[in-house]
């Protein structure tokens, strides 16, 4: 009986003496031989802090994410999914429609309006120059030549005069018909099949009116019908090889059919009259073939007929 009272006396004792000395009563440091409380400045003991000591989590890179449902690395409640910037990846985004494009209209490079010069046809045509500055546009037979510009009947032809024998410069492009437009630029339509009725020199014509339809006569006979288009200026029939083409068409062409259609030659026309001057030298398919001459003969002439080209 008194040994048990004597045992519960020194337990007394023990707890006592055990909360005393890991007391610290005055601001005086106590003792203890317990580890201090983890402090949640100090990332070596919270366990919060610097992953680096737990060599589990930490890496040399840095800390790594908590493992996700899957078991691979779970995502910052911060982190910004770059999908979520594309509105198309965000299902159900609307993505407003922009307005319709506007058309603007090309600028007036000129006063003058032009037409292409065959209507109402498929046509094509070369972009490059051949023995002199002209080109010809393939379109089916019977397609309409019409006046590229407002202005007046020039010149016309209406028979069909070229034969190979001779080749003849004057005769290659066939039937013609030459306007000179109210821009002052000299605009001929050859190979013609026909000439328009009514269509004679003096007559003022419209832009996109018929002149005459498109055909192979000239030295474009035996192959694909076309419209010989030549661009010059204003000379007397004697100087047929100004007629038939002085400056490059198909700039104009091009800009006449899908471009503009105020863009005029009429610069480029007087620039080049100005450097050759009104009736320059005959420079490229200027000569005929060499024929003899036939005797004359009691029913034969001897002198060449006179070409019926019409002018103004």
């Amino acid at each position: 009986m008194r040994s048990g009272r004597l045992a519960a006396i020194a337990a007394a004792v023990l707890v006592t003496t055990a909360g005393t000395a890991c007391a610290a009563p005055g601001g005086v440091a106590g003792i203890s031989t317990l580890p201090p409380a983890p402090s949640a400045s100090d990332p070596a003991t919270d366990p919060a802090g610097d992953p680096a000591t737990d060599p589990v989590t930490a890496t040399e890179t840095g800390p790594a994410a908590s493992a996700g449902p899957s078991g691979g690395p779970e995502a910052s409640p911060d982190a910004i999914d770059p999908a979520s910037l594309d509105p198309t990846a965000t299902p159900g985004a609307a993505v407003p429609k922009g307005d319709p494009p506007v058309r603007v209209p090309p600028p007036k490079l000129s006063p003058f309006k032009y037409v292409f010069p065959v209507r109402g046809c498929r046509v094509t045509y070369p972009r490059q120059q051949a023995a002199v500055p002209r080109t010809t546009v393939w379109a089916g037979k019977g397609c309409a030549f019409v006046a590229p510009v407002d202005g007046v009947v020039h010149e016309t032809n209406t028979r069909n005069r070229w034969t190979a024998s001779t080749d003849r410069g004057a005769d290659r492009v066939g039937r013609f018909v030459t306007v000179v437009g109210k821009d002052g630029v000299r605009y001929l339509g050859g190979h013609l099949d026909s000439v328009g009725n009514g269509i004679r020199p003096g007559v003022a014509v419209r832009a996109g009116q018929v002149l005459g339809t498109v055909g192979d006569s000239g030295d474009g006979k035996g192959g694909s019908s076309g419209l010989y288009f030549a661009i010059s200026w204003q000379t007397s029939s004697a100087y047929w090889w100004v007629r038939r083409g002085m400056v490059d068409p198909w700039s104009y062409l091009d800009a006449w059919m899908t471009g503009n259609p105020t863009l005029s030659p009429g610069t480029e026309v007087a620039s080049m009259r100005a450097r050759l001057g009104a009736t320059p030298r005959c420079q490229a398919e200027c000569a005929a073939k060499s024929t003899p001459r036939p005797r004359p003969t009691a029913t034969q002439p001897n002198h060449q007929p006179t070409p019926q080209v019409t002018r103004g």
